[in-house]
C-alpha cells in the first residue's frame, strides 16, 4: 500500500454505528428538544396574557371599592344628559367600564374608560394600557402609560396612591393565584346584557347606566 492510500484509508468516515452512541435515543432527544421549542410560548403572549390577569384583577379591586356604587348611581341619574367630561362621574365611568370588561364587553369598556382618562384620570389611563397590552398593541399601550406617569395631567391627584395600591394587589394575586375582591355576579351580568341588547341604532357602544344597574350594584357592595 502506498503512502497515499495509507492517507486516504485514514481518512475515510465510518458509516457504522459507533460504540456507545445509540441512534435511537439521540433522535427521540432531538424530538423532544423540538418540541418544547415549539411549546414554548413567545415572550409577546406571555406578555400579554400578564396584561389580561392584571386588569382582571384591577376592575374587580375598582368594582369592590366601597363608593363604587354611589359612582354609577350619579352616572345613571342623568339619562338624558349628552355623554362628556362636562356631565359625567368620571370616577363612575371608570366604575362602568370595569363592570363592562368584566362581562366581556371589550369594545364598551374602552370607550368607557377612554371618557375617564380624557377626563385626567389615571387609573382609566392604566387601565387602557393594560388593555392594549393584552391585545398585543403596544403603540397604544405606550401612550396610555405615558398618559399614566405624565405629572402634567394632574400632579396633585390621588391616583398615585392608587395606582400603587393597584401594582401591589395585581402582584399579590399574580403570587397566590387568589382576590378578595368578588367578581361581578349572574344579577350583574345580566343587567349589563340587558343594556347591551337595547343598543339604538348602529351603535356597538353600551350606552350610560340606569337606576336599574346601579341598584343591582348596590344590592353586590351589600353583599
Amino acid at each position: 500500500m502506498t503512502a497515499i492510500d495509507e492517507l486516504l484509508a485514514g481518512a475515510r468516515i465510518p458509516t457504522g454505528p459507533r460504540d456507545g452512541f445509540d441512534v435511537g435515543t439521540a433522535l427521540r432527544r432531538l424530538a423532544t428538544d423540538a418540541a418544547a421549542v415549539a411549546a414554548r410560548p413567545h415572550p409577546d403572549t406571555v406578555r400579554a396574557a400578564q396584561a389580561g390577569l392584571r386588569l382582571s384583577v384591577v376592575c374587580r379591586w375598582i368594582l369592590n371599592k366601597p363608593d363604587a356604587a354611589d359612582h354609577v348611581d350619579r352616572l345613571a341619574q342623568e339619562p338624558g344628559t349628552p355623554v362628556g367630561e362636562g356631565h359625567l362621574d368620571v370616577e363612575g365611568a371608570l366604575v362602568f367600564a370595569c363592570l363592562l370588561h368584566l362581562t366581556d364587553h371589550h369594545e364598551s369598556a374602552q370607550f368607557w374608560w377612554q371618557l375617564a382618562a380624557g377626563a385626567g384620570h389615571r387609573a382609566a389611563a392604566y387601565c387602557l394600557h393594560l388593555h392594549h397590552l393584552a391585545l398585543g398593541e403596544t403603540r397604544e399601550a405606550r401612550h396610555w402609560l405615558h398618559q399614566v406617569t405624565d405629572a402634567e395631567l394632574d400632579p396633585d391627584a390621588p391616583d398615585g396612591t392608587f395606582l400603587a395600591t393597584l401594582e401591589a394587589v395585581a402582584t399579590y394575586v399574580r403570587r397566590t393565584g387568589s382576590s378578595l375582591a368578588s367578581a361581578p355576579t349572574g344579577g350583574l351580568e345580566m343587567e349589563i346584557d340587558r343594556l347591551a341588547t337595547a343598543k339604538s341604532g348602529s351603535c356597538i357602544i353600551v350606552q350610560r347606566p340606569d337606576q336599574r344597574l346601579a341598584d343591582r350594584l348596590h344590592d353586590f357592595a351589600r353583599r
